[in-house]
Order: C-alpha cells, then structure tokens, then sequence
C-alpha cells in the first residue's frame, strides 16, 4: 500500500494506505493525528483498536478526504523526535514521475 500524507489523502478514497503520522488526541472513537505534511486527519478506531505510541504509521482505508478507517499502527517511536519533514520528503519522492520504477 502507499504511504500518503494528508494532501495526498482525497486521491486514495476507497483504497487502503499508509499515514506516517503524530496521534493529537483522541475524541470518542477516533483519534487526530498529524500527518507527516502538518495536515490533520481523522483515524476512526474500533473499539478493541489502540494506537501503539505516539508516533505512528497508521494503516488503513482511507473513506474520505481527511479520514481513514483503522486497520493497523505500527510504532515509529525511537528515543528522538521523529523528524517529520524529513518523513514527508520521502512520501512526496514516491510520487516523483522520476522515481515511477522504484515505487
């Protein structure tokens, strides 16, 4: 699946993908995190779901412009602050027509 930020988000509707992300809050059941980008989007949990840190590469179908339906986090928690910029970086070079064969 492809890893996204929350500009990329509207052009993934009814796929699933993979947010790099920081979790925000949480209200009722979902949480809010911010993307890799700075852009907010909503994670909507099941109730058994926990986010595992507060770092995350949430993995899940995405049902709206800035939604997506939890299916799987994965801790991106190490002993500095993940460098989000950086991350974003990444994520905007997998969608660079020059890189279109390594993606």
């Amino acid at each position: 699946s492809p890893r996204v930020n929350s500009a990329r988000l509207p052009t993934f509707v009814g796929r699933t993908v993979r947010l790099p992300c920081k979790v925000l809050r949480f209200h009722n059941s979902s949480a809010i995190v911010e993307a890799c980008d700075g852009g907010e989007v909503e994670v909507r949990l099941s109730p058994n779901h926990e986010l595992p840190g507060t770092f995350v590469e949430i993995i899940g179908q995405v049902t709206g412009e800035s939604t997506i339906k939890f299916m799987q986090g994965l801790n991106l928690e190490t002993n500095k602050e993940l460098d989000m910029k950086l991350v974003n970086d990444v994520v905007e070079l997998t969608f660079d027509p020059r890189f279109k064969k390594m993606f």
